[in-house]
Parts: structure tokens; sequence; C-alpha cells
């Protein structure tokens, strides 16, 4: 098989000049603590509540209230997170699923016509029906209490000061409206943004554009919100006004109404689940269980890969792209069948992770590419399921955090697509979600299997985000790290995780490697995806010849695209932390 050089090396962990990499994001280290996240004034928040004794909890709640309102395409008060948490003080890790759930009164047909047909991902988003129940405020409240350190009050001033103070409008929050707003038929025909409260606050209504970026953004709504949660906590949002609004806006949407209720708010509960983990070359990988296939996928991905020795290659050599796209067909396979929400559905978690199991998936992988594989059968017990794929999804953030007492923090949090379902909650400030979209828009298959991840009342859909803490076989934290992107977060985060321990390269080198993807997609055209390199952001490579290497030398169908992901990475050093962040988008690493 022909091999070709990449245009641009490494650095000195490949043996290639470091002046070659200088510009490109580099690698920071700080010496107590560390915070890195997708926006500079949210990883400035979260660097303060540590700066003053904070825990990685209280540092959290700063950082995702600022989120909230810097980057509200991607997360906010009215979405879900998920949490892996390690607690240095009694060497325990855990993990906490703040996932959305479905109201009471939906049922198997939610997304779905009086003829049994699927009123299409696009309905669906942008209406009150994909609203699952917020979790982010009782999420907050729960780490804190278990976790936090300092007065609650206390790490609502950053996000509350800089609402009322105003910020400058991002580009990419600009350009993400202005790519919505091009796809409606016309200004006053609008499915995205047809939400007046929306609209006047992201496009400018009188050129119909939306706002451009460096626009100073203020937010009291958002600020008098955050005020009466430092108050009162997280009752005050899942009780009386706050919740009356949210269920006006949701039954009251102008596109289709929802049927979320006030008992579905004042019932939400997070829940506290164990970690799913799996030892990849002699270092535990940690991450999120059901109803997050993240975890899973992830360590699948990792325990294919263990077979193989991936020491002393290149990270875009052809055989190593070669190898990792097969191992994430295999894990999407059992992943699209078996994994939903394990208080509805038995979950085969150990099964799925098995080593003597994966080397019989791993041996499933020749010189070519497997096309569409079929979901295996891992032991233990589990439900017959028929495979049911993913809709798209991209509205999400990842905060990575190690605090002075040792403690680390991963949490992907998410409000499903860009800007949720569209709706900006009227005098509150925040957007709500359109997470109910993550579930099958079919409840069976067209033999009359039952889905896993059909919708059910009171049920969590499945994710795919995986925050992951990954550990020595001291026990000690090593890796802190995770990413957004919808269904591409498992391969954004299993290849970030390859590439530091079979690379050897260091957190930022790590994230500015170019993304490769396959999640087992039957499409003829793109099975396989490329990352399109992006100047001063991402390694420079040869990708029209690794196209062709894939296609005419392995069987691959290969698309290339952008793919934005958002990792971010810590690293725990002797000496201290070594940070990388994504700067696909806008990602800052702070500490000291």
């Amino acid at each position: 098989m022909k091999k070709r050089l990449l245009t641009v090396a490494f650095c000195l962990s490949l043996g290639v000049p470091a002046a070659w990499a200088t510009d490109l994001p580099q690698a920071q280290t700080t010496e107590r603590e560390m915070v890195v996240t997708a926006n500079p004034l949210a990883t400035a928040a979260g660097a303060k509540i540590l700066k003053t004794g904070g825990t990685a909890a209280d540092a959290m709640i700063a950082v995702q209230t600022m989120l909230s309102l810097v980057e509200p395409q991607s997360s906010g008060l009215g979405g879900g997170a998920f949490i892996v948490y390690y607690d240095a003080e009694t060497g325990t890790t855990t993990t906490i699923d703040g996932r959305e759930t479905a109201p009471a009164a939906v049922d198997e047909a939610l997304f779905l016509n009086e003829e049994g047909n699927s009123i299409g991902f696009l309905n669906a988003w942008q209406s009150g029906l994909s609203v699952g129940v917020p979790s982010i405020p009782r999420m907050m409240e729960y780490m804190h209490t278990q976790y936090g350190r300092l007065p609650w009050q206390r790490l609502f001033v950053p996000a509350i000061t800089q609402a009322q103070k105003g910020f400058s409008l991002t580009q990419r929050t600009s350009d993400q409206v202005a790519g919505l707003l091009a796809r409606n038929a016309s200004c006053e025909d609008r499915l995205f943004f047809r939400d007046p409260t929306a609209f006047n606050y992201f496009v400018d209504s009188e050129t119909c554009e939306a706002k451009p970026a460096g626009t100073i953004i203020k937010n009291r709504d958002y600020a008098n919100t955050l005020k009466l949660l430092a108050r009162g906590g997280a009752d005050t949002f899942y009780t009386g006004s706050i919740a009356q609004d949210i269920v006006s806006a949701v039954q009251g949407d102008l596109n289709i109404p929802g049927s979320m209720s006030l008992d579905d708010l004042a019932n939400y509960q997070v829940i506290e689940r164990p970690p799913v983990c799996i030892l990849y070359r002699g270092n535990n990988v940690c991450g999120m269980g059901p109803p997050s296939s993240g975890g899973l996928a992830v360590g699948q991905i990792m325990g294919v890969l263990e077979n193989f020795d991936l020491a002393g290659r290149n990270p875009l050599d052809e055989e190593v792209v070669h190898l990792f796209t097969q191992a994430m067909r295999i894990a999407f396979a059992d992943r699209n069948k078996y994994v939903a929400d394990s208080d509805f559905i038995t979950v085969p978690v150990e099964g799925m992770l098995d080593k003597q199991y994966l080397e019989t998936r791993a041996a499933l992988i020749g010189e070519n590419d497997l096309g569409v594989v079929e979901p295996g059968t891992p032991p233990g017990v589990f439900d017959p399921s028929a495979p049911g794929m993913d809709e798209p999804g991209g509205g999400t953030s990842h905060v990575s955090i190690v605090d002075r007492f040792g403690n680390a923090l991963s949490m992907t949090t998410t409000i499903e697509s860009s800007f949720g379902n569209g709706v900006m909650v009227a005098g509150r400030g925040f957007l709500l979600n359109n997470e109910l979209t993550d579930f099958s828009f079919q409840p069976a298959s067209s033999a009359g299997e039952l889905i896993a991840n059909r919708v059910q009342p009171g049920k969590r859909p499945r994710s795919s985000m995986a925050p992951t803490i990954v550990f020595d076989l001291d026990g000690q934290v090593s890796l802190v790290t995770g990413s957004p992107g919808g269904s591409r977060i498992i391969g954004y985060t299993a290849k970030t995780i390859m590439n530091v321990f079979d690379f050897g390269l260091d957190p930022q080198e790590a994230i500015n490697v170019p993304h490769y993807q396959n999640t087992n997609s039957s499409s003829s055209t793109s099975a396989t995806v490329l990352e399109a390199p992006i100047p001063g952001v991402t390694l420079d490579y040869d990708v029209a010849a690794l196209e062709s290497d894939l296609e005419e030398g392995r069987g691959h169908a290969v698309g290339i695209t952008t793919l934005t992901s958002g990792l971010s990475l810590i690293q725990v050093t002797p000496g201290g932390f070594v940070g990388g962040a994504d700067m696909r988008r806008d990602g800052a690493i702070g500490g000291r």
C-alpha cells in the first residue's frame, strides 16, 4: 500500500522540528488548578472561583451559568448535562446523570403523524414536542451540596455581573444565527427563530440579519433569573413562576405545542450512577454509562484498539485511520442496538466491555473497510431490541476542571441542537432544549421489534456525550477530557485519548490533530469522514492523499468536511497540569 508523508509534522514527539508547529495553539501549564472551557469568559469565571478556594464543583457552577449567557447556542439552564467526578477526599469516582426526561403525558407516537409516519426532524426540533424537562439548576445544586465549599450565592456573581454589564457577541454565535436564518422562507415566514423573544435577542429586526460579532449583548432577564436561583436554590426554577413560564412556553409553542406540566418540573431528579471503565494501555478510562452511550462506545473503541500495536505510528497514518474508523463501526453497531435509559431497559454494560468479547470483535477488522457492521452478541443479560439511529445534534459544550484539592470534573452540557428548540422563555433569558429528538422517532422496526431508545414517559433519551476521566494504575487522575459534537463526540474523545497514550502527544497537540470519523453509516458516499484542515487551528496534511489511500487501497467511501469538536483536555503531571483547548471553537485555558 502506498504511503504519503504529511505536509506538516507533529513536533518533537514524532521526531520533527518543533518550529514546524509553532503557528498552532500550544499547550499551557499551571501548578495549582486548571479549568478548560469553550469560551474565555466561562474559563475566567471558573478560574476566579478556583482561585478563591472553590472546588471543581463550585467552579463548574460559575462556568455553566456563564456559558448559558455567552454560548447560548450550546448549553444553558434549559438543558441538561452529564458529569464524571473524582472526589480526592474519598478517592471515589462517580457520575451524575443530569439528562432531561420526557414529560409524563408523552407516548411512543410522540413524533409520528396520524398515519404512523415520522413528522420529520426539522418539525420535531422546532417545536414544543422536543422539549425535555431541564436538569441544569437541579444538577448544579446537587453538586454543590455534595462537593461544594464556597457559598452558593457567590458562584452566580460572575454570570450575573456579565449579564448586566453586557458581553461581546462571538463570531461563532453570530454565524450560527445567520446559518439558521438562511433556512427560513422569509423574514416573515420563519421556522427558525419564530419565537419573538429569541428573534429580538439574536436578530436585528430591521434587517432580519444576525446581530454581528462584537455587538454588546445585555441579558437582564437572565441576570434576574440567576438572582432568584442564587437566593432560593433550584426549587425556584422547578416550582413557582419560572416553572409556570417554562410550561407556558412549551404548551404555547407556535409550531407544535408540547405537553410538559408543572408536575414534570417539580418531580425532576438527578441520578448518581457508577462509572463505566475499561483498561487501555495500562490506564483506566472511566466515563458515563446509560442513558449515555458515550462511556460504553468510547470504551469499546479503546477495547478494540487494545488488540493492535499503534506505538511509533503517526496519528494520520492511513493504517491508523483505518483501524480507528473500523473500531468506531464496531462500537456504533452495538451502541445503536443495546444502549438506552437503563431504568427502562436492561443494557449489557459489562458484556459490551468484556475483554474476550472485544477481542472477537477486533478480529473482524481486516485490510478493507468492513462496511456496515452488524451488532454483536455481548455476554450477559439484555432485552431484545432493534437498532435505532440518532438524529443530528450539536448544541453542546464541554468543561474540564481540576482543583487544588485534587478533585477532577468532566462535564458535557447541552441543549441538543444549535439554540435548542429556538424558544427563549419570555422574561427569563434562557433557551429551551430539544433533547427529546435524541429518541428514536419510530418505536419499532419494520419487523415489529421494539427499539430500545423509543419514547416513553419519564424516560431519558440516549446521548453520545462522553465526559471522561482517565486514571493511572495507581488510581491517580491522569487525564480529564470530553467534547461536544453530537454522535461524533464519541470519536473525538476516543481519538484524543489514543493520541496521548499511543503517540505521546501533549494535550494541545492531541487536539490539533485533524479528526476522522465513522459512525457505521450506510451512506455510500461518506461512511468515513475526514476533517478538512483549518489553518492555524489544526495540523496541515494531505487530506486528498489520505482520501485516495483509504478509497483505492482499503475500499472506504470517504467524505471531507468540517468537524467542529470542542475538546478540552487536562493532563495531570507530577509538576502540575498541562492543558489543551479546542480552537475549532473559542476554547480557553485558565488557572494558576
